[in-house]
């Protein structure tokens, strides 16, 4: 059977009259016409559209050899199985994000802080009274920061590999299973004060952070200042640390409530906080280095550094990247 005569039989099996099958696919009765009478055959996007209109494959309309009508597959056999998430899962999941957030939070903490021990040998080394060795003070420093991150790197890909059995709740749509919205409802509801509470003493202490830095920089003695940049980084890192140890068990609750497609808009959300970061920090890397090659005053220009991961800290507050709504 040609292309032809399937139209044709098509359109009658719907009860159509050629004008309304035009009117359906937004060409003219005439052209239909020509369509029926193979005096002219439609383009391959209105066989895509004859084959979406009346329900059957492009194989069957394209292949006079196939007399017997196909059924175009629907949206929901073509849509891949979606996961589901049953009641036993849901817990073990919020169990283990809840351990993960002490690991996850140790780490960023030890990132944050890596850097003070580095900073205070490299003052002590230019003390006029009983100063270390410069060598001895970057040597023991790098040493002590490499071996921070390496601990805070250990944290964080054990927590990668653990979270495996769990990675297709962060990746993919997927539905819960009866019992578990109101399960994690309540948990949400009793963790909620919590919440509240990290979340607001965190952002004090990263707003406040900076005050022990503006005192240093009014100090002449160089290891003070160093001492007081420290305590400025140190509260910053206490700071992210309540955010990322409230946060974490938060946004698993949330991951769980957010079922099927509803996936895609953290993925969204993801990648712009994802872009927002790129471009904080290529900026703050422009000032760091515009400021340092004007004024040639590297010994002041480093405080663009802890100045920059506060701000960067304090915006994912106001920012919301938790996408709690």
């Amino acid at each position: 059977m040609i292309l032809a005569d399937k139209i044709t039989n098509l359109r009658k099996k719907n009860g159509w009259s050629q004008e309304e099958l035009a009117e359906k696919m937004q060409v003219s009765r005439q052209a239909v016409s020509k369509w029926e009478s193979a005096q002219a055959a439609p383009d391959l996007e209105k066989i895509l559209a004859l084959s979406k209109l009346f329900g059957v494959t492009t194989d069957y309309l394209l292949k006079d050899e196939i007399e017997e009508e196909e059924a175009a597959p629907t949206e929901e056999a073509v849509r891949p199985p979606v996961k589901r998430v049953p009641l036993a899962l849901a817990n073990e999941f919020l169990a283990w994000r809840k351990k993960a957030a002490k690991r996850i939070a140790g780490g960023v903490f030890l990132c944050v802080v890596a850097v003070i021990p580095l900073l205070l040998l490299g003052a002590a080394a230019e003390r006029p009274s009983q100063p270390i060795p410069e060598p001895v003070a970057a040597g023991v420093g790098l040493t002590v920061l490499l071996l921070l991150v390496a601990a805070a790197v250990a944290l964080f890909v054990s927590c990668g590999f653990q979270n495996a059995p769990f990675a297709f709740i962060d990746k993919e749509p997927f539905e819960t299973e009866y019992g578990v919205d109101g399960m994690v409802k309540e948990k949400q509801k009793a963790y909620r004060p919590a919440y509240v509470k990290y979340n607001i003493i965190a952002a004090c202490l990263c707003v406040l952070s900076p005050i022990p830095l503006f005192i240093g920089l009014m100090v002449k003695t160089e290891f003070v200042m160093a001492l007081l940049l420290a305590v400025t980084i140190l509260l910053a890192g206490i700071g992210v640390l309540l955010f990322v140890l409230a946060g974490v068990p938060w946004a698993a609750m949330q991951k769980l409530l957010k079922e099927g497609d509803r996936v895609l808009r953290d993925r969204k959300a993801k990648r712009l906080k994802e872009a927002f970061s790129t471009i904080f920090w290529l900026l703050a890397t422009a000032v760091y280095l515009g400021w340092s090659f004007l004024t040639n005053d590297w010994e002041i220009t480093w405080v663009v550094w802890p100045i920059a991961g506060i701000l960067f800290a304090v915006s994912g507050v106001f920012l919301n990247w938790d996408n709690e709504s």
